[in-house]
């Protein structure tokens, strides 16, 4: 049995399958890029002071529910007709009033119109793991969403520097059938020989360098996490 880590789907598979299919296959992983800790600190400390709060109370333009645990671990059984299964770390899931629950993902980012279709995979995976868990009860995820924090204004009061970061919501739609057949696609890819590599991958073009060059930054504009 494979196991897939959701956090490798929105970057690494769709990025390049040569290096996806190294890492799942061969444990062969990327550098690491460290993350400036000024990012992490903003993350920690959002997230720490979500849980047991109403979404509703932070901004009106967010779900109604309580944020009631935040980075939990999950385990999901085989994905059906498949050789793989779920291990990750969701950021938030939140209790509706019906005493069903929303999955969230916190970004810290630039909301983009493409992060539904960028995420959905990732949050997908989750969703069947909370749904279809190794061990333990089920739990009955009916919606799924990104929460997204990006800095809008500074002020200056008191000797202190203020960021504003309004919460974004951007709604993901729960689709078990899409992540079915997506499971089945990464399922086939690494059942398969080792596939091609991606013309534009930074990592791929860094390995043929023969040490001639350093690694690009990442350009990305957004947080991992």
């Amino acid at each position: 049995m494979i196991k897939l880590s959701p956090s490798d789907f929105a970057y690494l598979y769709q990025d390049c399958k040569y290096c996806y299919y190294k890492k799942i296959k061969e444990g062969i992983t990327l550098p690491s890029m460290p993350m400036p800790g000024v990012f992490a600190a903003i993350n920690t400390r959002i997230q720490g002071t979500l849980v047991n709060k109403n979404l509703k109370d932070l901004s009106a333009d967010l779900p109604d529910g309580i944020i009631e645990s935040q980075e939990g671990w999950v385990e999901s059984g085989i994905v059906p007709s498949t050789d793989v299964y779920i291990k990750g770390k969701y950021d938030l899931l939140v209790r509706q009033s019906n005493d069903t629950y929303i999955l969230v993902d916190l970004k810290i980012s630039r909301p983009n119109d493409d992060h539904v279709d960028k995420y959905k995979s990732q949050l997908g995976s989750y969703h069947f793991a909370l749904q279809n868990p190794a061990q333990g009860k089920p739990i009955n995820v009916t919606r799924m969403g990104l929460l997204i924090f990006y800095p809008d204004i500074v002020t200056f009061k008191e000797g202190k520097a203020n960021l504003e970061f309004p919460p974004k919501w951007m709604e993901v739609p729960v689709d078990e059938k899409g992540f079915l057949t997506f499971a089945k696609e990464v399922d086939e890819l690494l059942a398969g020989s080792l596939p091609k590599e991606t013309k534009d991958c930074k990592w791929c073009l860094y390995r043929h360098a023969n040490g001639s060059g350093a690694a690009n930054e990442d350009s990305r504009e957004e947080i991992p996490f």
